[in-house]
């Protein structure tokens, strides 16, 4: 995974992404004038044993393009960490930089697409180029992976193709997202299956507007920690691993 980790912040396979990240890097925002923007390709955060995924949509141009890890400098992240920090699932509720200490606990956190994009809008064409890396994630992750979760319907879409690819059946007709909606996958070879969840990304726009309230997400990750064989403790306590689901 740390090689894997190493090798996809020198991609540069798609051409407008390359310009945008640099471009921001270049102007900045006026409040980070003073910071040297990482702008390359993010890799995922997490430990690489982890038996829960979680999956959003791609870096933030201010945000994880400026800090060098996914979720961390925009209001996003903000909310996700708390929330795995109340859950027990985090050691700490703020994400600034890389290396302020954050860890994660049983929880590994990836995109699907890996540069920030123009608008926070990656191209079809764009999403198809980058799924490589996060297929290749899921494979090195199947071993302990037993759930994943997606934040939005641009993560449940892009999701689909990578986990038939990294091992696991996608029923026809493709399930539909919605928050709380679970399917549960069977292994091509006859191992483990992993249990998909669908949630509201938790971007502003829906928070703010009380599309996707605390208590909503914080119930979706519990229930998704549970079913990965996490117990979910309260803020600063590691969780406990349960008995494997079934």
């Amino acid at each position: 995974m740390a090689d894997l980790d190493r090798v996809v912040t020198g991609c540069r396979a798609c051409p407008r992404l390359v310009e945008w990240r640099e471009e921001t890097a270049r102007t900045k925002r006026r409040a980070y004038q003073d910071w040297d923007y990482w702008a390359r390709p993010i890799p995922g955060f997490g430990p690489p044993d982890a038996p829960l995924v979680l999956v959003g949509l791609a870096p933030a141009a201010h945000g994880a393009n400026r800090t060098g890890r996914i979720f961390t400098g925009d209001p996003s992240g903000d909310i996700l960490y708390t929330a795995l920090y109340e859950l027990g699932l985090a050691n700490r509720p703020e994400s600034v930089r890389h290396g302020d200490g954050l860890e994660l606990r049983g929880v590994r956190v990836t995109d699907p697409v890996r540069c920030a994009p123009p608008d926070n809008k990656p191209t079809t064409a764009e999403r198809d180029t980058c799924r490589p890396w996060i297929t290749r994630e899921l494979q090195l992750l199947r071993p302990t992976v037993r759930t994943v979760v997606a934040l939005g319907g641009f993560a449940w879409q892009a999701l689909l193709p990578a986990v038939a690819a990294a091992g696991w059946e996608v029923p026809r007709p493709r399930p539909a997202f919605g928050h709380a909606a679970h399917v549960t996958l069977p292994a091509t070879d006859g191992g483990p299956p992993l249990h998909l969840y669908g949630c509201y990304h938790v971007s502003p726009r829906n928070t703010n507007t009380g599309r996707l309230t605390t208590e909503m997400l914080h119930g979706l990750l519990r229930t998704a920690a549970r079913t990965a064989g996490l117990d979910p403790n309260g803020p600063g306590r590691p969780p406990g691993r349960s008995a494997p689901p079934p």
